[in-house]
């Protein structure tokens, strides 16, 4: 399936999941109590899935693989917390295991994508002379809705070749 939008991206969806899972547990009473790790855990969860669609809008291969990163470890930061939650006796055990399992998944989908990006060919970045005419291009995971960016519709790198044969009269 082609990745059109951050919201086709499996690991967005899970932590979205996830996140949603946070927010009921946060609703608790007794976690009321702690105003501060209740914020940290709803943070943390929401910075998961925000870095995944922000990385998807940066410009590069490289870039969105920085901004995978920072939704890997706000993961890590959520499990430390939900860490703290049940040692306070705010998340009971199997809450923990269901979160903490929610978690791993999460970080899972997202490492496999960083390998992915690392793992394929870099494309080429569009000529000055084609950002001027046309706009600055966005990657093949991030295709345009304009009719006259040649790489996004197949693999095929820019050439001046293609440019003319997509260009507008």
């Amino acid at each position: 399936m082609a990745i059109e939008r951050f919201e086709d991206i499996e690991a967005w969806r899970a932590a979205r999941k996830l996140a949603s899972s946070v927010y009921a547990v946060s609703r608790r009473a007794d976690l009321d109590k702690d105003f501060g790790l209740k914020d940290q855990l709803k943070r943390a969860a929401a910075s998961v899935m925000a870095n995944i669609a922000e990385g998807f809008d940066s410009r590069s291969d490289h870039e969105f693989v920085r901004f995978l990163s920072y939704a890997y470890r706000s993961a890590s930061e959520l499990q430390s917390h939900l860490y703290i939650a049940l040692d306070q006796g705010y998340l009971s055990e199997t809450q923990f295991n269901q979160l903490y399992g929610e978690t791993v998944e999460v970080k899972k989908l997202i490492n496999g994508f960083i390998r992915y990006l690392k793992q394929k060919p870099a494309r080429p970045a569009a000529p000055a002379a084609w950002v001027a005419n046309h706009g600055p291009a966005t990657t093949d995971y991030a295709p345009r809705t304009t009719d006259n960016a040649p790489w996004t519709t197949d693999n095929a790198p820019w050439t001046e070749e293609a440019d003319r044969a997509h260009s507008h009269p």
